[in-house]
């Protein structure tokens, strides 16, 4: 006999995939103001399930679920006016896995959570940093 619960939309939820959250990224940054996104432009946005082992070392991580996003590259304030040749891009990586484990745990939409993130992680590629966004925050809310 079936339960209540195999015909329920609940029971048919599946995490949300690597092009979800894509799609969700998208939209988050879409969302911007366009004075922010603007200063974007170059600005390369990946999602992968986690971080790999270096960026682990690197960021001191105990865990692979530690770290939700990374900027990589050199901030707009610590650039030169043009990009030198063969200079990678910036680049923001969102990691799914941590992203999810965070918020099955929370309150938060998920929507708002990757929002978060990505907009974290754009202010790093302003030259912000953790301290200052932090303080903005603060100050903001």
């Amino acid at each position: 006999m079936a339960s209540p619960l195999d015909d329920s939309a609940l029971a048919q939820l599946r995490a949300p995939s690597l092009e979800d959250l894509e799609v969700l990224a998208d939209a988050a940054f879409a969302s911007l103001p366009s004075r922010f996104t603007r200063l974007c432009e170059g600005l390369v946005i990946r999602v992968e399930d986690f971080p790999d082992e270096e960026i682990l070392e690197d960021m001191e991580c105990e865990t692979e679920f530690d770290l939700l996003g990374l900027f990589r590259g050199q901030g707009l304030a610590q650039r030169e006016a043009s990009a030198q040749t063969g200079e990678p891009p910036n680049m923001i990586w969102l990691y799914r896995r941590p992203i999810i484990d965070y918020w099955a745990d929370g309150e938060d939409t998920l929507q708002e959570i990757i929002t978060h993130v990505l907009v974290h992680e754009i202010g790093h590629h302003f030259g912000l940093s953790d301290e200052d966004m932090e303080e903005i925050e603060q100050k903001a809310g």
